[in-house]
């Protein structure tokens, strides 16, 4: 018997399956065992099988339909890259905003309607951006494989060629995600926020089944990241009722960012990058931690507790580490799943 590449069982194989079984126990010298005993053990195995089948991503997914497609991914992030330096940093963080509200499911990219306001347009993704690069991709990836690829696989590979292309880590992107048909803006309050402690970040990362580890390692991903003001201006003017600036944070540091964001701030577009080497993917965002150079104060917390100032020293020590760990927790969160319900959208911006 032969099953489908995708590994999903059709009815008739199921009920195949169970009368090969029924005839092997007839044709053995013994005697015959009860069709109940045998079919519905079998039939309870195979459905839960099959569920867990449906939801299993594979690196090989489009190696038959469309075997073109990291090339024109690829090809598209890097010149779009070229254009605008900040692509790579809003591609990275489009991937974590879309994996952290329904599952990696490009609920991001679908636009707001009349009587809808969609995640893109939530406070946390206005600052995103670089939606046409997705879009772009998409298009030529209509052209050579129609109706094939989901939105949700081009951005976790683009997501992977980011990181890449700024001399990260290389991982094999697992794909076979299907695109959402949800996408609200008041779901993006359940984003981890700049001001969260380590306890809100701890449980918020576990909600989307990742650890303490799993927490520190794709916060190095704001190695690519930047910031703007109002993320982090709480920090640089009263504080508290002791500290006019946040005393964890490197004095200079203070001083040079109250700079960059005056009080009243005239420039919207004002803000600092996220370590002291922006577009290359590297461990210096932990380097800066360690310093009181961490930008928002949720990144600084990861010091200041011992459930994870340990992993911040062991990263900032061993850039292989931490590429290798930033790979494996790319994996884990890839692995966010969007509801049963979904589809190949022909434009990522809308539902087909």
């Amino acid at each position: 018997m032969k099953f489908s590449s995708n590994h999903q069982l059709s009815v008739n194989q199921l009920f195949s399956l169970v009368s090969i079984i029924i005839i092997i126990s007839y044709s053995i010298d013994m005697a015959p065992v009860p069709a109940k005993f045998i079919f519905f053990p079998i039939i309870f195995f195979l459905l839960n099988s099959l569920s867990l089948s449906k939801a299993e991503l594979q690196a090989d997914y489009y190696d038959q339909t469309c075997p073109q497609l990291e090339k024109i991914i690829a090809d598209t992030v890097l010149n779009a890259s070229k254009h605008d330096p900040k692509v790579p940093a809003r591609i990275l963080r489009m991937f974590f905003h879309d994996c952290f509200i329904r599952g990696c499911d490009a609920s991001i990219l679908l636009d707001s309607t009349p009587t809808n306001k969609a995640e893109k347009d939530g406070p946390p993704n206005i600052s995103v951006r670089s939606f046409y690069v997705i879009d772009d991709a998409k298009a030529k990836l209509e052209k050579a494989c129609p109706h094939t690829v989901s939105c949700a696989d081009i951005i976790a590979i683009a997501a992977r060629d980011v990181v890449t292309m700024s001399g990260g880590p290389y991982w094999k992107v697992l794909k076979g995600r299907k695109d959402g048909k949800v996408s609200k803006a008041s779901d993006t309050s359940n984003l981890p926020a700049p001001f969260f402690n380590v306890s809100q970040l701890i449980q918020s990362f576990a909600k989307r089944g990742l650890g303490v580890k799993d927490m520190v390692t794709l916060s190095g991903g704001h190695t690519l990241g930047f910031s703007h003001c109002s993320s982090f201006a709480a920090r640089l003017r009263n504080f508290s009722s002791v500290h006019d600036i946040d005393p964890r944070m490197n004095t200079e540091f203070a001083v040079g960012l109250r700079k960059q964001c005056p009080k009243p701030n005239n420039n919207g577009d004002a803000g600092q990058f996220l370590d002291s080497t922006a577009s290359v993917f590297d461990n210096d965002y932990f380097r800066q931690l360690l310093a009181g150079k961490g930008v928002f104060s949720s990144d600084q917390s990861l010091v200041d507790d011992s459930r994870t100032r340990w992993i911040v020293e062991a990263f900032a020590r061993d850039q292989s580490l931490f590429f290798k760990e930033f790979a494996t927790s790319m994996l884990k969160l890839g692995n966010a799943r969007g509801s049963g319900d979904g589809e190949v959208r022909l434009k990522c911006r809308f539902k087909s």
